[in-house]
């Protein structure tokens, strides 16, 4: 059995369903998955570098735990978060502008915070809840909508 081109026609006009082309590749602006990832990843960050102030420059805001296994200073946390959210903001910033360094940055970065706030659950645990999951859905945003083009 032979399978026989079309007739009256040019055959192939247009991609193979399937391979249609996707935003988020890297190329100009960023795309619908990618924007939603960079604007989840700067409210994680702006809510790191809040997290961080506080815990810096009041040490009584939040609550003393007890036997911790992950036991830090309230200061050395404030300054984890600020830093990591200061990081994490820049890195939204290049996601904005479709860099791929920043998708894979953005994947790393939330990941590190995903981290921090497990550890940070005995001191406020709805607000770490809140940002683990905002966290996991700028991982699932910028692993899903990175395309890989071979053209």
């Amino acid at each position: 059995m032979s399978q026989q081109a079309p007739t009256g026609g040019q055959g192939n006009t247009g991609r193979a369903p399937g391979n249609a082309h996707r935003s988020g590749d890297g190329g100009g602006l960023a795309g619908g998955g990618t924007v939603f990832a960079a604007v989840l990843l700067s409210l994680s960050g702006v809510l790191a570098v809040l997290q961080g102030i506080t815990a810096i420059a009041k040490d009584d805001v939040y609550t003393r735990v007890g036997n911790y296994v992950f036991e830090f200073d309230l200061t050395a946390w404030g300054w984890i978060h600020l830093i990591l959210g200061i990081v994490v903001v820049l890195t939204a910033v290049g996601l904005f502008m479709g860099s791929n360094w920043a998708r894979a940055a953005g994947i790393c970065l939330a990941g590190l915070s995903v981290i921090a706030n497990f550890m940070w659950l005995p001191y406020q645990p709805w607000w770490a809840l809140t940002i683990l999951a905002i966290d996991v859905f700028v991982i699932w945003a910028l692993c899903t909508s990175w395309t890989h083009t071979a053209e």
